[in-house]
């Protein structure tokens, strides 16, 4: 072999060498970017999830809140209409105590009339 083949093997063999490198390189970046967008992809997904469960167990404890304050504001109402009627049966028996006395008064000013005098 003489020594300007040598030199052109080693050329070409270098020249081969820096191009598998740069294939290599390609390769990596291209991994690294696929890898990455994957990366992504997955954290949206993930992140997807979360906040689906995070809503779904918003909803739920906006729905027993507002189960229990509906609770609440029946009792509330119930109370108010108890003593809503309670008072009115008391109004009825004071009202029922006082018509004796007001016939009484009525039945007087009828006779005071009926004899003449001024009511």
């Amino acid at each position: 072999m003489n020594e300007a083949t040598g030199k052109s093997e080693a050329f070409v063999a270098i020249q081969k060498i820096k191009e598998a490198e740069e294939k290599a390189r390609k390769l990596i970046l291209d991994a690294r970017e696929n890898k990455a967008s994957q990366i992504a992809q997955d954290a949206y997904e993930e992140a997807k999830k979360i906040k689906e469960e995070y809503l779904a167990k918003a909803r739920k404890e906006a729905e027993e809140k507002k189960k229990a304050v509906i609770k609440q504001a029946v009792a509330e109402a119930e109370k108010i209409r108890k003593n809503a009627e309670d008072e009115a049966e008391e109004m009825c028996k004071r009202i029922e105590s006082l018509i004796p006395e007001a016939v009484e008064k009525i039945r007087e000013k009828i006779r005071l009339f009926l004899e003449g005098g001024s009511v």
